[in-house]
């Protein structure tokens, strides 16, 4: 792998909800986004979770309403985040062994990108195949 770190790839800016964000709200950025998930922040821009299809589905299955809940109720603390100079290598590493589809990036602890595993792919991969339109 080249020496490339988090800052190299990530996708900026990144999108996050606060705590009280709705979760249909959540949902509906998750749909138009094309993306599977998203970070919640603290007022200060501190990750304090992470919201995913996976935790909005789950509330779905036991007949919650998503209007009715917030990022807080249904996000899952603990979040795993890596600095703008983790090593890529790492970054992989974590993805792997964590089973995390996309990593918060942060910069003197502030929200500040997101790497995912496609983005890893991207950067390593050279296309051998191209359309044109």
């Amino acid at each position: 792998m080249r020496e490339l770190k988090a800052k190299d790839i990530m996708t900026r800016p990144v999108l996050s909800a606060r705590r009280n964000a709705s979760a249909r709200d959540i949902a509906l950025q998750l749909l138009s986004g094309l993306f599977s998930g998203m970070p919640v922040t603290d007022d200060s821009g501190r990750v304090i979770g992470m919201v995913t299809e996976y935790d909005l589905l789950g509330n779905l299955c036991e007949g919650k309403e998503l209007s009715k809940l917030t990022a807080e109720d249904i996000m899952s603390e603990n979040t795993i985040t890596a600095d703008v100079n983790t090593p890529l290598r790492e970054i992989l590493n974590i993805m792997l062994d964590k089973n995390i589809i996309r990593l918060p990036i942060t910069e003197e602890g502030r929200l500040v990108g997101i790497v995912a595993r496609c983005d890893i792919l991207k950067a390593y991969i050279e296309p051998e195949f191209v359309t044109y339109l």
